[in-house]
């Protein structure tokens, strides 16, 4: 199959995705019991195989921004709507799964943009409170990669807080995603993971200098900058909603397993945010082990997947094209 780095990402996240759905909200128990071994359907949100959630779809509606609109808050925050009013960007024509504060969020884009209220767009990462740090925007923002890469860090902060603020306005979230752009960004340099993983720490840690990034905010980052995520035991990680815990559980199981298909079903098999701690870990594994690393049934089985790779080939021909 033809591939180029924007493919490898967006399937990466939409293959993770779909081999997670149907455990979502299972305990870690549950799954120790029964794991997660292959591609299947059903289960949790009753969808065929190969189905993926809002995860992907608000992925896509990122990289679809970006094709056609470059860095527009407006547009990306149309797609968000077109996508929760009209199912733009959905697996089957159908939208089955959406976070609370993502949806009062995009009914908030709603009203601005009826208003035509521009400028309200960018300063919505001002706006907001300690219980909009779920993981909703993290498990969106990587094809943002393609249009920060090589730029300053303080244009690339601004850029990932200001497209984290339109859903989850908190500077954690925005931060956590700032700091897997980093690392995703060191792997499209070509970078071994340990090493992308080291300079990525070293990087946000001057970075947080720069920014003055407070102690108390700094604090909750401990496990996976100051100290090594490596060194958290599989019982003491933590795989729900919370964008700290998604952060942590993507980065460990994508260092510590050697394949796309052992990284994916590791987050998996954690139980809980299953579906997006999969397609979190699976976008980073899907740069490093590139889409052929993916098991070819589950590319095929994944729903849209010729739409996927066009959108990729799109992507990748606007930022990253010879």
């Amino acid at each position: 199959m033809k591939t180029n780095p924007a493919i490898d990402a967006l399937l990466g996240v939409a293959v993770g995705d779909a081999l997670g759905v149907p455990y979502e909200f299972k305990t870690r128990i549950d799954m120790q019991l029964s794991p997660a071994k292959d591609m299947t359907g059903y289960g949790t949100h009753n969808q065929p195989q190969g189905t993926w959630s809002d995860d992907s779809s608000m992925t896509f509606c990122q990289a679809e921004s970006l094709v056609h609109a470059g860095y527009d808050l407006a547009d990306l925050s149309q797609r968000f709507i077109d996508w929760k009013l009209r199912n733009y960007w959905t697996a089957h024509n159908e939208l089955f799964d959406i976070g609370i504060t993502t949806s009062q969020a995009i009914s908030r884009l709603a009203q601005i943009l009826d208003k035509e209220e521009w400028d309200m767009l960018p300063i919505q990462k001002n706006l907001g409170d300690e219980y909009e740090n779920g993981n909703g925007s993290l498990m969106r923002i990587l094809p943002l990669l393609f249009y920060l890469k090589g730029k300053d860090l303080k244009t690339q902060w601004r850029c990932i807080w200001e497209v984290s603020g339109l859903t989850h306005r908190h500077v954690r979230a925005g931060m956590a995603c700032f700091i897997y752009l980093k690392f995703a960004e060191h792997l499209l340099d070509g970078k071994k993971k340990e090493e992308a993983y080291r300079l990525t720490r070293k990087e946000v840690e001057a970075f947080w200098r720069i920014l003055e990034l407070s102690n108390e905010e700094r604090k909750h980052f401990r496990r996976i900058i100051q100290q090594d995520v490596r060194n958290i035991s599989w019982k003491d990680l933590r795989s729900g909603g919370y964008v700290i815990e998604s952060l942590e559980a993507s980065f460990l199981c994508f260092l510590q397993k050697d394949n796309y298909e052992q990284t994916v079903l590791t987050a998996i098999n954690l139980g809980h945010d299953t579906d997006t701690t999969a397609a979190i870990a699976g976008g980073l594994a899907g740069l490093y082990y590139t889409s052929n690393g993916i098991p070819e049934y589950w590319i095929v089985s994944t729903a849209r997947m010729e739409d996927i790779v066009d959108l990729g080939e799109r992507l990748h021909a606007k930022y990253g094209g010879e």
